[in-house]
């Protein structure tokens, strides 16, 4: 395997994806660690573990080391890490790859070194930390280095980040720990309301993507859900529609929608006035929800629109960041040269 130097990783509470320079994004598996309870020793990691999710015997579990964002298991992810550094850079390598890992803005100091401390005993060595709506807009296709402001909403698993943006650096920015994590249980605690069937993560979030709605739908679509019935314990189906599941998810996606206008009220006049026509881009898993365009707009009055590609923006950006780190390296070391 050839030697891999500079690697981009977006750590997010649902997925982990792995950008590589000059290969793109190279890896997309969930943030799931499967643990054995006797040894204390990770089974699997990733799309394996997941599979396990709700299903594992006694003595295994399948945990997400991350919540919200941040790292709640600082061992799990570790392991993780290693694992899909390991998947993507090879075993057994003599040089520790270059890592910049992506970050929501609103992390701590302490939750910042957690997470350098992740990398670099994983076997990476941690260049940076990039905060995500900066490298959600550069994977977008932005050049944030002009004066016009931009404003990115950036929808993860565990937080969604909005930040308008000019000049390279954050204006306003905020970040809530309100997003596709909390859409699925949104769904949960609806069906357990509504319909007293308890059903598991798997199932809210299959919801979620099929039928799943930010504004109503042209033609009311439905889907078949299984799960427990609360009344009687044994397994039942119901049939659900997205006008549903709209109202399920109503107090997540209210929240998204006071985030934007919450940023936008704290954003300077002039940058105000850029918006009206840049308008305002989606990122992220959870901004590939059906409608979340119409919603913001109608909240806002701005254009919104959704990136291509949104899943990978954001690990998409981290790698072009490293890309440009390393040519403007380039540059100063030249610069040096010629002055000697």
């Amino acid at each position: 395997m050839a030697l891999i130097e500079e690697v981009g990783i977006d750590l997010g509470t649902a997925n982990v994806l792995v950008y590589i320079k000059g290969k793109g994004v190279v890896l997309e598996e969930p943030s799931v660690v499967a643990v054995d309870e006797q040894t204390d020793e990770p089974v699997a990691v990733g799309s394996e573990a997941k599979e396990m999710l709700g299903r594992t015997p006694a003595e295994i579990i399948a945990v997400r080391p991350l919540r919200d964002g941040v790292i709640s298991d600082f061992k799990l992810t570790r392991e993780m890490i290693k694992h899909f550094i390991e998947k993507t850079c090879g075993k057994g390598k003599i040089f520790k790859p270059k890592i910049m890992i992506c970050v929501p803005s609103g992390i701590t100091e302490v939750e910042r070194r957690a997470v350098e401390n992740a990398v670099k005993e994983a076997g990476g060595k941690c260049v940076g930390l990039m905060l995500e709506p900066k490298a959600a807009a550069i994977g977008a296709g932005i050049d944030i280095s002009k004066p016009d402001g931009i404003c990115i909403v950036d929808i993860g698993g565990g937080t969604s980040d909005v930040a308008v943006i000019a000049l390279g650096g954050i204006v306003a920015s905020t970040s809530i720990k309100i997003a596709g994590d909390k859409m699925d249980e949104a769904i949960i605690k609806y069906m357990r309301k509504k319909h007293k069937l308890y059903i598991g993560d798997r199932m809210a979030e299959i919801l979620k993507k099929e039928i799943g709605t930010a504004w109503p739908r042209e033609t009311d679509i439905k889907h078949t859900c299984s799960g427990r019935d609360l009344v009687t314990g044994l397994p039942r189906e119901v049939e659900v529609s997205s006008s549903e599941m709209m109202e399920a998810l109503e107090e997540p996606l209210h929240a998204i929608c006071e985030a934007v206008h919450e940023v936008l009220e704290k954003t300077p006049p002039e940058l105000a006035a850029d918006l009206t026509t840049s308008g305002i881009v989606i990122t992220g898993g959870g901004g590939m929800l059906y409608g979340l365009p119409e919603r913001i707009n109608h909240r806002t009055g701005l254009q919104v629109k959704l990136a291509d590609d949104p899943m990978d923006c954001v690990a998409i950006g981290t790698g072009k960041a490293l890309e440009t780190m390393a040519k403007l390296r380039k540059n100063v070391s030249e610069r040096r040269k010629n002055l000697k």
